[in-house]
């Protein structure tokens, strides 16, 4: 075959399979990099995943998947301006997806929409949370969501409820109850008072008013015929970051400031963690009687829709010294046992013999977004035990203890 024959088959097999990729193959050891930080972020390790992502980028700038999986980082510590950096020009849906939602956070609505809607392009994509945030977005006009105006403090009595954090306030004028949803990025309103997602305003304690809030809708029914109260909203944490909130459900109040709280006396202060910017995460530390816990600690959804105090994988009891096989079948949740956990440190606080759950597909109970291996899941019945103020934009929260918190069942 002649060498210009053989040439203009080698083009048409580049016409046809396209342009040949400007980026170099990964190396082996960035791709031993790349192999550890995605085992490190699915672990919940986010500082080694992080470390791993920049190695990864030191040594491929360009590298995409390194891009995306510091982009990820980047979104679980609220660094939006990060993740925006790290999908600059990538097209796939997965960058589309994450570039959104940093978007969404920093309240750039339309280029949030185009991204979205980008990513909802692909056939393969269905993404509920997605469709109506795109949805939100190309209604806005010229919101600001979540601006404020009224006093400097707005106080609510939040009423009797057992371990549920239920607060009354004001929406569009009407006086509701609403709970506070750590498990849901934002505001859920019962679909049986509006039938798509919308923008709505927020009064607290009839003194501050939080207008352009946006608001996607839920059946819940099922919660209010559980509590024995009409729950109209679910209060989730995007909005309770941007209202700088405490909540106390043992000294019945939740508190709504329009600046960041100084730091509360004789707090611990605790980092939280969010899937994709929204569900909220924290890491507790579990050991046997006596024993001292070291690390970090395993990673914990927190669901205050959940009345129960704790959930953990079994390995997690195990570590704690407690043998499953020991633990006693409850009707809390199917296949779940009951026990006490010997020690429990939340930040600089220990307690002994708190009650919690043990079920090993704890990640079932959890939403899809989150995309990390859990320890367990942390309800209502622990959070009620504190008085909890969210800071520095949500990133962290101050914790204070009740004062009966280990003589009564948290």
């Amino acid at each position: 075959m002649s060498r210009s024959i053989i040439a203009f088959c080698t083009l048409l097999v580049a016409a046809a399979c396209g342009p040949t990729s400007s980026v170099p193959p990964r190396s082996p050891m960035a791709q031993r990099w790349l192999d550890r930080g995605e085992l490190s972020y699915k672990s919940g390790d986010f500082d080694d995943a992080k470390t791993s992502a920049h190695e990864v980028l030191r040594i491929a700038p360009r590298d995409q998947d390194a891009r995306l999986l510091a982009a990820r980082l980047d979104l679980v510590n609220l660094d939006f301006k990060g993740a925006l950096a790290m999908t600059e020009g990538l097209q796939t849906p997965e960058a589309l997806g994450l570039r959104g939602r940093a978007h969404w956070y920093v309240g750039d609505l339309e280029s949030a929409a185009d991204d979205l809607e980008g990513m909802l392009s692909d056939p393969s994509i269905k993404d509920p949370w997605a469709r109506d945030i795109a949805k939100l977005a190309r209604s806005a006009g010229s919101r600001k969501p979540f601006s404020m105006e009224g006093g400097v403090v707005a106080v609510t009595q939040m009423p009797p409820a057992g371990s549920a954090l239920v607060v009354p306030c004001e929406m569009e004028g009407e006086q509701v109850l609403t709970m506070i949803a750590t498990g849901s990025p934002e505001v859920i309103i019962d679909s049986a008072s509006r039938s798509a997602p919308s923008w709505v305003s927020l009064r607290f304690g009839g003194r501050i008013d939080v207008h352009d809030v946006p608001a996607l809708t839920q059946d819940l029914s099922a919660l209010s015929r559980v509590l024995g109260a009409p729950i109209k909203a679910l209060l989730g944490v995007d909005l309770l970051r941007h209202i700088h909130a405490t909540f106390d459900r043992r000294g019945g109040q939740f508190i709504v400031r329009m600046e960041e709280p100084p730091s509360p006396p004789q707090a611990s202060r605790l980092p939280l963690f969010y899937a994709r910017g929204g569900a909220m995460m924290m890491r507790l530390q579990v050991a046997p009687p006596g024993a001292s816990s070291d690390g970090p600690g395993p990673l914990f959804y927190v669901d205050s829709s959940q009345p129960y105090s704790l959930l953990m994988r079994d390995a997690l009891w195990k570590r704690a010294g407690v043998e499953p096989s020991q633990l006693t079948p409850t009707s809390i949740l199917p296949n779940a046992r009951a026990g006490r956990v010997p020690s429990l440190r939340v930040g600089g606080m220990a307690f002994p013999g708190v009650p919690a759950l043990a079920l090993d597909s704890v990640n079932a109970q959890a939403p899809a977004s989150l995309d990390v291996t859990l320890g367990g899941i942390v309800g209502a019945g622990l959070l009620e035990a504190f008085r909890v103020t969210f800071t520095d934009e949500g990133r962290y929260v101050w914790v204070e203890p009740d004062p009966t918190m280990g003589k009564d069942e948290p």
